[in-house]
């Protein structure tokens, strides 16, 4: 058993993806589209003979690479990344969900474990510090710029 790259169509990953794993084929146990690996699907698979026969009636599926990767080299993609990474305290957000969606506010404080930070809205007239999830905000300025 052994993990394969396959080359797509751009933007096709997952699409990809997702019609080898429905094709409920035996030999195959897994198809893995990161977001951060552009026109290629990680597929776990006995062999690729397997594989081949699969792609064949695939769309966007241009062809294995050659070779096989260890699972060492996938890794890093399996465990997903914190929302809150790449925030950093005094950095200007904007919170794009929630209740003060659109305003305006400064990181106080990051709570990795919680994937949460807190804030200080811009606006208001008295600082009121205010805790979101991390996928609630988008960085607009940074001091570590």
């Amino acid at each position: 058993m052994g993990i394969f790259a396959v080359k797509t169509t751009a933007s096709q990953e997952r699409t990809v993806a997702d019609m080898i794993i429905n094709r409920e084929e035996p030999e195959i146990h897994a198809a893995l589209a990161p977001d951060s690996l552009t026109s290629y699907v990680m597929v776990e698979a006995d062999g690729d003979a397997a594989l081949s026969r699969v792609l064949e009636d695939i769309p966007h599926a241009r062809n294995i690479v050659p070779g096989e990767s260890d699972i060492s080299e996938v890794e890093h993609f399996l465990s997903p990344k914190p929302d809150v990474e790449g925030i950093a305290e005094g950095d200007i957000v904007e919170l794009i969900a929630g209740p003060f969606k659109g305003e305006k506010a400064q990181v106080q404080r990051i709570d990795e474990g919680k994937d949460q930070v807190t804030v200080e809205l811009y606006e208001a007239t008295v600082p009121i510090p205010v805790t979101v999830r991390g996928d609630q905000i988008r960085v607009l300025d940074s001091d570590e710029r």
